[in-house]
């Protein structure tokens, strides 16, 4: 099934031709950095960039995303939550993470999870992460790009990454990368309604009910060294927060602190 038509079957013809539109790409330098440049047309509230390679691909900071050509998805989503307070922005977080997780939950039963941020884990490999860029104008959020990478097919990874794993290395089979995106579209125009209403209690719930190593204690290193504390919350603004083995509560932003080896 193709993406176009997976989209028609999930939302019907007036969805797939005003709501949402996917752009297929063969190569291109960041699927973000396309849709940093693009101006929707009237109407269309979600705009999807999938492509088959990016030669420019990124992760967090300064990393970069391992992809062999033709074999993961590589894809970007621009939504304008126009009603989501600066100060609330996490939420759009929240969002992506739980909307990646839904789709993914079609296909793996169990072991997804959420690492804070955004990242998605299977047990403790990493299938899925997320640049998410959000634009402001005039105080308020203008759009949001999230840009995703999601591992579907490939089974080789070369670069120096420490955990990556596949869908295919799970499940032991190769995906239909247009079904699944054409599945976690689904889920994005699913929970969008919750985003757009506010989803101040529903999404950090879901949110927080699926994070990596939510129980107990585990390795964490910070600029003062290693280590052992339990997540007690992640904040509406962000802030990981930790309680130590003497009680001490620690809060942190993201890149101040990483998680430890098992």
């Amino acid at each position: 099934m193709k993406i176009y038509d997976t989209i028609k079957s999930l939302f019907g013809k007036k969805e797939e031709d005003n709501a949402v539109k996917i752009i297929r790409l063969g190569e291109t330098g960041s699927t973000n950095d396309y849709l940093r440049n693009y101006q929707p047309g009237e109407g269309e509230e979600m705009t999807v960039v999938v492509a088959d390679y990016q030669s420019e691909g990124r992760g967090q900071g300064s990393n970069r995303w391992e992809s062999e050509a033709g074999k993961n998805l590589l894809f970007s989503v621009l939504l304008h939550p126009v009603h989501v307070p600066v100060v609330r922005q996490f939420l759009l977080s929240e969002f992506g993470a739980v909307a990646l997780k839904d789709a993914l939950g079609n296909y793996v039963r169990e072991g997804i999870t959420l690492k804070w941020p955004n990242d998605i884990y299977w047990n403790d490999l990493k299938l899925s992460g997320t640049l998410i860029e959000t634009r402001l104008s005039g105080g308020r959020i203008r759009d949001c790009i999230f840009g995703v990478g999601l591992n579907v097919n490939q089974t080789e990874f070369r670069s120096d990454a420490p955990n990556p794993v596949s869908l295919c290395q799970i499940l032991g089979r190769e995906i239909d990368r247009d079904e699944l995106l054409g599945c976690i579209v689904s889920s994005f125009r699913r929970l969008y309604p919750q985003l757009l209403g506010g989803g101040y209690i529903d999404l950090p719930a879901l949110y927080h009910d699926s994070l990596y190593r939510k129980h107990g204690f585990h390795s964490f290193t910070d600029n003062n060294g290693e280590f052992e504390g339990a997540i007690v919350e992640v904040e509406d603004d962000g802030h990981l927060v930790l309680r130590d083995r003497e009680g001490v509560i620690r809060s942190y932003l993201f890149k101040e602190i990483e998680y430890g080896k098992i």
